[in-house]
């Protein structure tokens, strides 16, 4: 039996290593804002169309995925997602200018369900004991890319502020976000060829009559006696389904017989964006700025970040097949709110002043401050009102390039707090919704509908995700810091209530039991 696991491990392995490199795409593109903005001249609307370019194109992705991976195969559409991850990355790196920055990411942003159809692919050929572990490395390697990514950037940058020849010679002082993207290429090509390695869906292969095939796969899966009664359990469950086009499987998850799996599925495909992870994740150094803690030191919190998603997201896998999904979410939920609120108090106690010292220092930094003396003594309240003074005292464009020298220099705020409140709402999301929604939308479905209902289900994580991330920098500026948190924080505790409510345990349950357990419900 210890065998079949260890397969089952290495396909699985293999698979989830498409969450590293959504881990690095969606990462380090963070590190680049400052770069992007100065060199493109971008608005805050236009920094957030290049963040979320890839959320963008996802939409569009998830509306097809279905249909490829149940025509082609899982293995085939994985192959075609890896393949988009290596010509974006490419591009990215070459792009001239802000329209072909977004283009490329777009494209992406179409590779993006990697995460979903890992999910579909991992929870059809996991045995059930060992289903939560498995489909939860999907997070884990996210986790990881994230990590990974953020300290790349760190690295990039401390490279690029580095007065050594072969950083010149190299054009990393130059071209430094062009190198910080350039880091997914590599891993990208790695997860093509490691890809051809993997075989198709035993699951799909049955569904498609192809018997033969399936047992093969089985065979490397399953002991041999288990093979045929599994064969025939998948063939039960897809004889009692309904049949037909495309357009009336997606019909099918609306039906009163998937209500529950509806709902559940709804509720936490909203909550998981809706918490405000990717405005963090995908703006990282630019979130720690506003807490005055400089540039360099927000890329050092952003690879703290990293490191404390991969520990909490490692022992989420300690813990899912042990507590259960239920337990997870939920405490999770509370203890992210829990977090965002403090950090919103925070903010709503800090205050901006700058003083002749802190101009000196910017002065020192070769900001020009001679704008910003009429200024000094002056307390603003807000962050809103500090930066919309920036601007008008030093012009959009430097103030936006040094804003994070200049809230450093006048911010007065309990930065622990805020700090401490980040950390704990990352761990939080890794110890809980982060990984178990995928978990979730691998077991919920019934086989019949998957391939239709987890893209279904997705495209509204990575549309919610979208507007996310492309608003953040606009409310940012608009709204500010604790307007933001406190938003993201009421998000969270209406996502806590419907899922106390809505949330059934699926541990240690086979999919066909689950099945039937949801349609009763």
């Amino acid at each position: 039996m210890r065998g079949f696991q260890l397969t089952a491990f290495k396909f699985a392995a293999i698979v989830a290593f498409g969450g590293f490199i959504f881990g690095l795409d969606a990462a380090l593109i963070s590190g680049t804002v400052r770069f992007i903005t100065a060199e493109f001249t971008l608005s805050d609307l236009q920094v957030g169309t290049v963040v979320s370019a890839p959320g963008f194109g996802v939409i569009f992705a998830l509306m097809v995925t279905g249909r490829i991976c149940d025509a082609w195969g899982r293995k085939t559409a994985l192959l075609l997602i890896a393949a988009l991850y290596l010509v974006s990355a490419i591009g990215s790196v070459l792009a001239p200018n802000f329209e072909m920055l977004v283009a490329a990411r777009f494209l992406g942003g179409l590779a993006f369900t990697s995460l979903s159809l890992a999910s579909m692919y991992i929870g059809e050929i996991a045995p059930p004991q060992m289903r939560g572990k498995l489909v939860s490395m999907n997070q884990i390697t996210t986790v990881v890319g994230l990590s990974a990514a953020y300290f790349a950037n760190y690295l990039i940058l401390q490279a690029s502020n580095a007065d050594a020849a072969w950083v010149t010679a190299l054009g990393i002082d130059q071209y430094t976000w062009r190198w910080m993207l350039g880091v997914e290429v590599i891993p990208a090509l790695i997860w093509l060829l490691m890809l051809l390695q993997i075989p198709e869906s035993p699951r799909w292969l049955v569904l498609k009559g192809r018997l033969d095939e399936a047992r093969a796969v089985m065979g490397k899966l399953l002991p041999e006696g288990h093979i045929e009664p599994h064969i025939l359990e998948i063939q039960e469950s897809a004889a009692a389904a309904p049949t037909g086009s495309f357009r009336q499987q997606v019909a099918e998850i609306f039906k009163p017989r998937l209500r529950t799996a509806f709902w559940v599925g709804l509720v936490i495909a909203v909550a998981q964006p809706i918490t405000g992870i990717n405005a963090i994740m995908f703006y990282a150094p630019t979130v720690f700025e506003q807490v005055g803690i400089g540039t360099n030191a927000a890329f050092m919190q952003a690879v703290i970040v990293g490191v404390v998603s991969v520990m909490f997201t490692i022992l989420a896998l300690l813990l899912i097949d042990r507590l259960g999904r239920r337990p997870l979410v939920l405490f999770g939920l509370a203890w992210g709110g829990a977090s965002l609120f403090l950090c919103s108090w925070a903010f709503s106690q800090a205050s901006y002043e700058l003083t002749v010292s802190s101009l000196q220092a910017l002065a020192d930094a070769n900001i020009d401050v001679s704008g910003l003396q009429a200024l000094v003594g002056t307390a603003f309240e807000t962050d809103v009102a500090f930066k919309q003074a920036m601007y008008q005292a030093l012009g959009e464009a430097t103030a936006r390039a040094n804003e994070g020298a200049l809230i450093q220099e006048a911010i007065q705020i309990d930065a622990t707090l805020v700090l401490m409140g980040i950390m704990c709402f990352i761990a939080s999301f890794n110890l809980s919704i982060g990984p178990v929604m995928w978990v979730l939308f691998s077991e919920i479905f019934p086989t019949y509908v998957r391939g239709v209902a987890i893209p279904f289900f997705a495209l509204i994580v990575s549309t919610v995700s979208y507007f996310v991330q492309q608003f953040f920098p606009w409310q940012l500026n608009n709204m500010g810091a604790t307007e933001i948190f406190l938003f993201y924080a009421a998000c969270i505790s209406v996502s806590l209530v419907l899922l106390y409510r809505l949330l059934p345990e699926t541990k240690n349950k086979s999919i066909e039991e689950i099945e039937a357990a949801m349609v009763r419900a």
